[in-house]
């Protein structure tokens, strides 16, 4: 049974002291289509505390009032929520990003540090959503708004919503996302990918494009506690790199939230997902032009060159070649061999951003190809045999053509087949 229909409006609600900047608040809700069904952790994420090296509250809050959960739209990922905002605003300076939880020793280290004014301990990952990754984060609606622009941070209802369950998400992303008609949007590739409701398109801060409560973070297999938010005060957040380094660790990755990536800074990307598991944690460092440069250890790990049957050579991450090679044995068995043209192959390990932004792109993993490349550009239905297509996403693969701006040239692993 599908999701209750629902009535959608739009409201803009602006805070006191912001009237030309508002967030767009989602009204209106179907039922939750997927997730869990477990009811949300009783402990809040690690909350922020100040640099004296205070740990935060410890005890459990509040349960949520029912008229909250009531309204919630997905009361089993709902949280206590936050009511007017009466703490002053953050800036959000640094982030402190690790591919496993941070210890508690570090988190507290890292608090006493002179010069951190507070530190958001939150959990972060990379979701693919069609053709990118989006950088999503599992908050504390009460504590993280303060480190948000102003427009988000004073607007008490997108805070609610995250804390019913729902997602907030960068007001740009509105019309690059498939989002249902019901305002639901799929976190991954693969058909079993959790669903999420859209409450609110708000503004966020740099390197975060959607923000869920941490009641989300065990359904889509996040690290908990794998970042930290810092507001540095009257500090310069440059002073501060080489200290929280040495704290940290050389695998943790420490950025500063400047508008663009520094080139050859090093950057960390943690996947969640389906196909998790064949990237591992990926560190790469941007090298300009849209290009990245991948660790040399993650490469030899993952990446490799394979001959393929009609294709020739392939370069792609090593997990892939299972369910290609069955899917283009099946293509050659059923006669559709002439349907791929090896000579317009595009390439599937290309390490690089999505044009014009600071997102990594499916092929930095090795996981995606482009075939037939001269009539099935983006933006257009394709000429691609559709026989061909079916082949491929029995075998595990997405199809470009499906996404809501279509690339028919395009396929990528969204779940994982084992040939038998």
């Amino acid at each position: 049974m599908g999701r209750p229909r629902a009535r959608w409006t739009v409201r803009l609600v602006g805070a006191a002291a912001v009237t030309a900047l508002c967030a767009a608040l989602l009204v209106g809700c179907g039922s939750k289509k997927a997730g869990s069904d477990d009811a949300p952790a009783a402990d809040p994420s690690p909350s922020s505390a100040a640099s004296t090296g205070a740990a935060g509250p410890t005890s459990k809050p509040a349960a949520t009032a029912s008229a909250d959960l009531a309204d919630a739209v997905d009361p089993a990922h709902a949280v206590p929520a936050p009511g007017a905002l009466k703490q002053r605003l953050l800036g959000a300076d640094l982030l402190v990003y690790s591919p496993m939880p941070l210890s508690e020793d570090v988190v507290e280290q890292v608090r006493a540090l002179q010069g951190v004014e507070v530190a958001e301990q939150i959990s972060k990952a990379q979701v693919n959503i069609e053709d990118q990754a989006l950088d999503i984060v599992a908050v504390n609606p009460k504590t993280y708004r303060r480190f948000t622009p102003v427009q988000s941070a004073q607007t008490t209802d997108v805070w609610k919503r995250v804390a019913g369950g729902e997602m907030a998400i960068l007001p740009g992303l509105k019309k690059k996302l498939p989002t249902d008609k019901s305002g639901y949007l799929q976190l991954g590739n693969s058909t079993d990918a959790v669903d999420v409701h859209v409450g609110a398109y708000a503004p966020q801060i740099n390197s975060v494009d959607a923000v869920v409560n941490y009641a989300w973070a065990k359904d889509l297999d996040m690290e908990p506690g794998n970042a930290l938010l810092i507001s540095t005060g009257q500090t310069s957040p440059q002073s501060l790199l080489k200290p929280l380094q040495k704290i940290v660790g050389k695998k943790t990755a420490v950025q500063i939230l400047g508008p663009d990536l520094p080139i050859g800074a090093y950057q960390t990307a943690v996947i969640v997902g389906s196909v998790s598991q064949a990237i591992g944690v990926f560190r790469y460092t941007p090298i300009g032009g849209g290009r990245v440069a991948p660790d040399p250890a993650w490469v030899a790990a993952h990446i490799t060159t394979e001959n393929m049957p009609i294709i020739g050579n392939m370069t792609c991450n090593k997990a892939i070649f299972p369910q290609l090679r069955a899917a283009l044995e099946e293509i050659q068995k059923t006669g559709l061999a002439a349907a791929i043209h090896p000579g317009e192959y595009a390439g599937c390990y290309y390490p690089r951003f999505i044009a014009g932004t600071t997102k990594l792109s499916n092929h930095s993993f090795g996981l995606a190809f482009d075939i037939n490349t001269p009539g099935n550009q983006r933006g257009t239905v394709g000429e691609i045999n559709r026989a061909v297509v079916s082949i491929f996403k029995k075998w595990g693969f997405a199809w470009g053509g499906d996404w809501s701006y279509t690339d028919p040239m395009h396929f990528e692993m969204a779940r994982i087949v084992s040939p038998k």
